[in-house]
């Protein structure tokens, strides 16, 4: 089961790290910019294959990937202070976009734009992740849970 969680982190982490997403925006490639962007990949995620029979194994999903961005700062060296502060302000951060996420079909282009933006803080290119997203979103519902838990998939997003 572990084997399975993982593919999915990494398959979460690979699409996280597509260069083309930073060369867009014309950003340095900071940790916490990757981490919005696996976040947002995550709740597009979620939001793709909640349902009640996935309920539980989600929720394990969920676990697993918060475990491993723990594991991630602590390996960039803050302390256990630190890390339970970060580790809150994350899970917040991923709350709040799950909100995003969830209303993301009904809100207009500007506001997507602004969204971006404000967390990114770029205002460069914020297009291409909006296309980017809805490709993603795109790909999500043309595949199933298991295509992202059995390997480490090579996507076309």
């Amino acid at each position: 089961m572990e084997e399975e969680y993982s593919n999915i982190y990494n398959n979460l982490i690979k699409l996280t790290r597509n260069k083309l997403l930073y060369q867009k925006l014309d950003k340095i490639d900071t940790f916490s910019d990757r981490l919005f962007v696996f976040l947002l990949h995550f709740a597009f995620f979620l939001k793709n294959y909640k349902t009640n029979k996935n309920k539980s194994k989600l929720q394990k999903i969920y676990d697993f990937n918060f475990k491993q961005i723990e594991l991630s700062i602590r390996e960039i060296g803050y302390g256990d202070v630190s890390i339970n502060k970060q580790m809150k302000l994350y899970v917040n951060l991923f709350h709040f976009i799950i909100e995003k996420v969830e209303i993301w079909d009904s809100i207009n282009i500007q506001s997507k734009y602004e969204f971006f933006n404000k967390y990114l803080k770029s205002t460069k290119n914020t297009n291409y992740l909006v296309n980017y997203f809805e490709k993603y979103r795109t790909f999500l519902t043309k595949t199933t849970l298991n295509y992202f838990s059995n390997d480490i998939i090579e996507p076309k997003v």
